[in-house]
């Protein structure tokens, strides 16, 4: 008889309260910024790299239109961004940064140290972490939906 899989076994539910954790953790240090952590994962991007659609900033986020549309209205309506429609296509829809936010990406520099205080770790520790996460993230993609499927 096999026992029942317990809830502090499991690597799904640390990742789980990890990033809830995590999102507490940033809105003392966003919330000056008058940021949300989905806003500021945004900014972040055209901090980057100015001047993207809005689907390529969904392909770096992993977000649908659906969900990055309502992030990137309240930054346009904060000020931060300005989305445009593209002169060669009209389809696409472009977003610049604005002065204002543009000038927000040197209130924000601090943010990673502030974060790794909270957390008590070092920059080094933390971007292990961040690697070895992204190394896993990339193999459950490329498993695609093969994970879990019984073999044909």
């Amino acid at each position: 008889m096999t026992s029942a899989p317990k809830l502090s076994d499991q690597l799904c539910f640390a990742a789980y309260s990890f990033t809830h954790a995590l999102n507490r953790a940033y809105r003392p240090l966003l919330e000056p910024l008058g940021l949300t952590y989905p806003q500021y994962l945004v900014m972040l991007v055209l901090w980057e790299a100015d001047g993207q659609t809005v689907k390529e900033i969904g392909e770096r986020l992993k977000l649908d239109s659906g969900t990055l549309t309502p992030l990137l209205k309240r930054l346009e309506a904060g000020g931060y961004v300005m989305r445009r429609r593209g002169k060669e296509d009209e389809r696409q829809v472009i977003v610049h940064l604005t002065d204002e936010g543009r000038a927000l990406s040197e209130k924000a520099a601090g943010i990673p140290v502030e974060l790794g205080c909270a957390m008590g770790a070092e920059l080094g520790e933390i971007a292990e972490l961040r690697e070895r996460l992204l190394s896993l993230r990339d193999r459950l993609s490329e498993a695609g939906c093969a994970v879990g499927e019984p073999e044909e």
